[in-house]
């Protein structure tokens, strides 16, 4: 069971975070079909409650970082719908001054440290965010997600690894929707179990029902609980489902109809507005209210996004060193 509550303002909060990541990303995919948003674009439809039901748990000062499908991540740690649309849009207002794209979402303020494209990339950065706080004498903690996919590399080994034997605080979250781009993991792995990889270091692991909000809540706090004593890392495998493709060029052909309706049927925004109504939490009119409210925040990125200007040429030569001066153009 879990030590933070779960409480009527709990579902509440879980339903809105929710509905905005779910219609942030349908905009998202018009949009791109629209060819308003260029590049890559990794959707996130039907795995929201494995960020609500981690940000239950979370303080604003933990960290977070993830791999290049962000775009959930960043609006449940605080980043403005506007900042988020922008990026996509690349423009200058966006979160990284228009020159990240979709994948490369940052927010410091909100201590999101990225979407990172490099398949794997992040998990070695986010030990370090965890070595930082144990370094620093906080007892914040740091939250690293990455996918089925990802745990093939050999960056993971060397970190668990680490990550053990100085108890950093960390808490490491496979989100396993089922296919590392479109291949399942039964074809790459004999042992399909992925939270048993964290066994082998004597890290605590779990399997955990990521389609059920609550699931991720109680399996995340008692990881939180335990990095934020010192007890170290932990290693969730988060069983989700994504209803799109690996990413909007992806036509999913890979699965069959019927397997994506069987998960549809355990839609988690559709369970959390269950338990409301069973619960008797908020009316039908709350949630016309709520649905009318993430229409107009999502309608107001789109103008915002298209209404902002793109980056100067000169910003290809800014936030690439520290040091603003640095002579690494040379006539």
């Amino acid at each position: 069971m879990s030590s933070t509550p779960i409480t009527k303002e709990t579902y509440l909060e879980w339903y809105k975070s929710m509905l905005l990541m779910r219609k942030f990303e349908e905009k998202a995919g018009q949009l791109y079909g629209q060819q308003k948003i260029r590049g890559f674009c990794h959707l996130y439809i039907g795995q929201e409650a494995v960020v609500a039901g981690a940000m239950s748990v979370l303080r604003k000062e933990d960290s977070m970082i993830t791999a290049y499908r962000d775009h959930a991540h960043a609006l449940a740690k605080g980043m403005s719908a506007n900042a988020a649309m922008a990026e996509l849009f690349g423009k200058v207002t966006g979160c990284s001054k228009g020159k990240g794209g979709s994948m490369h979402f940052f927010d410091k303020e909100n201590n999101f440290a990225g979407g990172h494209g490099i398949v794997g990339g992040q998990i070695p950065l986010g030990a370090g965010l965890a070595f930082a706080e144990k370094y620093n004498g906080t007892d914040n903690v740091c939250v690293c997600y990455m996918g089925d996919g990802a745990v093939r590399q050999g960056s993971l080994n060397e970190t668990f690894n680490m990550a053990m034997l100085w108890k950093l605080p960390v808490i490491f979250v496979c989100e396993n929707n089922g296919y590392a781009m479109g291949t399942s993991v039964k074809r790459t792995t004999n042992m399909i179990d992925i939270y048993k990889m964290g066994l082998g270091f004597d890290m605590p692991s779990a399997p955990v029902d990521g389609m059920d909000v609550v699931a991720v809540h109680n399996a995340m706090d008692e990881a939180v609980q335990r990095a934020r004593k010192g007890e170290g890392p932990t290693f969730l495998e988060i069983r989700t489902y994504r209803y799109k493709g690996h990413s909007m060029s992806d036509p999913a052909k890979y699965r069959t109809k019927e397997e994506l309706e069987q998960y549809k049927e355990r839609d988690p925004i559709a369970a959390v507005k269950h338990a409301i109504i069973e619960n008797k939490y908020a009316d039908e009119q709350w949630f016309d209210q709520e649905e009318a409210e993430i229409k107009r925040i999502v309608d107001e990125a789109v103008k915002f996004a298209e209404e902002s200007e793109y980056p100067n040429p000169e910003e290809l030569y800014t936030d690439v060193y520290v040091q603003n001066d640095y002579p690494y153009i040379m006539d």
